[in-house]
């Protein structure tokens, strides 16, 4: 059940390359070495082996000597040319290489006049520059302007007009905010955002979740009292609706059937109040391993991670039928996270969208069978794709006739949550400014 753990790659991403703007430093300040690191990193990433950001940081292990500012300017100059990559190739060439694209990139993307490239391009470069600037490479086709492969334009075009998939392909190309989650163990809202102040970081309360707050920039926190402490952790807003609609209660045994790392393990976890036993499971014991500190920061001890092989293991269907709440936050494309890992529209295809499709549906049916009759199932995703989402819903609801559907608005409302959403929880980058999410609460009848 390989997955993508959304609060925890936004904890460890080097913070700069959601930096909105700029490089990192004036114009025409980059030496030859730095903007050398750069193509090399850039040249790892376009591999598409590996998550952009398990690259870049194996690079700056790799090369110890960078500083912070470098690391900044590499990491932001890799970040721009993988969400605007198709674009560029248009100005380049298919065939351009990373040198090339860089250039490219700080030229149109960053808009560097001629002169800050003097001591960074030969004058042959330099010349090709001065065309790339002058381009005009014409409308090109809703996928190129919405810098999305084709297949993906395709799909998404079954579910989004012309006007709208090229809204929702702008925000995507946009940075993401930094978002925090209160631990209602530890603090109250009102009360961190008075400390942040103090210290100087510009916050508000999240416009969604009750235990949200939104930064204003990008600072690191990884040393701030509260962050030491457990008081917060770093987990997207729209992420922790998912928890929400889970809507764990004191006392109650609840399963994280695909935890992760643990972002929404750990929020499952406060609202329960470190009553009651909640199971976290997942297949990679690195992940598990990871969620373990964060427990104890958090101060929770109700949770149980649980290593297993695969959906069917003996260890998950010992719970079967004893289960008052289980949460499937599905591996799946990650496609409503392109904001933060651009990377992600290169590196899937829709062949692999098709194998997840079959995956789900057999994970979410596995995870069915641990709820207790009155319990609830939770099936959510980070994808935008229909397929991974109402489609997987469809076909479960069609084959499990003791599950009924409740309206995610409707659980929302009654915790505070003023989000006209509908039955299933759907949000976008465009609309919510929120990574991209889905989720269907579902019901078991009672016996």
């Amino acid at each position: 059940m390989e997955k993508h753990d959304k609060g925890a790659r936004t904890a460890t991403r080097p913070a700069a390359a959601d930096k909105a703007g700029g490089a990192g430093r004036a114009e025409g300040a980059v030496s030859r070495v730095l903007f050398i690191q750069a193509t090399q990193a850039l040249g790892a990433v376009l591999g598409f082996e590996h998550p952009a950001d398990a690259v870049l940081s194996r690079h700056f292990r790799d090369n110890r000597e960078l500083g912070h500012r470098d690391r900044a300017f590499i990491a932001e100059a890799v970040y721009g040319v993988l969400r605007r990559l198709r674009w560029l190739r248009r100005l380049a060439g298919d065939r351009a290489t990373p040198r090339e694209l860089l250039l490219a990139w700080f030229a149109r993307g960053e808009g560097w006049p001629m002169r800050a490239f003097e001591g960074l391009a030969s004058a042959t470069e330099r010349d090709w520059l001065a065309g790339i600037k002058a381009a005009e490479p014409g409308e090109g086709t809703l996928a190129e302007r919405a810098d999305l492969p084709d297949w993906l334009a395709a799909r998404l075009l079954a579910t989004h007009d012309e006007a709208a998939l090229l809204a929702l392909a702008r925000s995507l190309n946009r940075p993401a905010p930094l978002d925090l989650r209160v631990n209602l163990l530890k603090a109250d809202r009102d009360a961190v955002l008075a400390r942040l102040d103090e210290d100087g970081i510009a916050a508000r309360s999240g416009a969604l979740s009750p235990q949200a707050i939104r930064l204003a920039g990008k600072p690191a926190l990884q040393k701030h009292p509260l962050f030491l402490d457990g008081s917060f952790e770093v987990q997207d807003e729209g992420s922790q609706l998912l928890g929400l609609l889970v809507q764990p209660k004191r006392g109650e045994l609840v399963v994280d059937f695909c935890a992760g790392a643990g972002g929404k393990t750990l929020q499952l976890g406060a609202m329960m109040r470190s009553t009651g036993r909640l199971y976290a499971f997942d297949v990679s014991d690195k992940r598990l391993a990871k969620l373990k500190p964060r427990m104890a920061r958090a101060g929770l001890s109700n949770v149980h991670p649980v290593l297993i092989a695969h959906e069917n293991d003996a260890k998950a269907k010992r719970l079967a039928g004893k289960a008052d709440r289980v949460l499937v936050d599905a591996p799946c494309s990650g496609l409503g996270t392109l904001r933060r890992n651009p990377d992600l529209k290169w590196r899937q295809s829709a062949a692999a969208v098709d194998e997840m499709v079959a995956k789900q549906g057999a994970i979410l049916a596995a995870a069915a069978r641990l709820v207790r009759p009155g319990g609830r199932l939770v099936y959510a995703t980070c994808s935008l794709l229909a397929e991974e989402n109402d489609g997987v819903v469809d076909a479960f609801l069609a084959a499990h006739p003791e599950f009924h559907q409740s309206s995610a608005q409707a659980v929302l409302e009654k915790q505070g949550v003023a989000l006209a959403t509908g039955e299933r929880l759907r949000l976008s980058p465009a609309m919510h400014d929120t990574d991209g999410f889905f989720a269907a609460v579902l019901e078991r009848a009672d016996a």
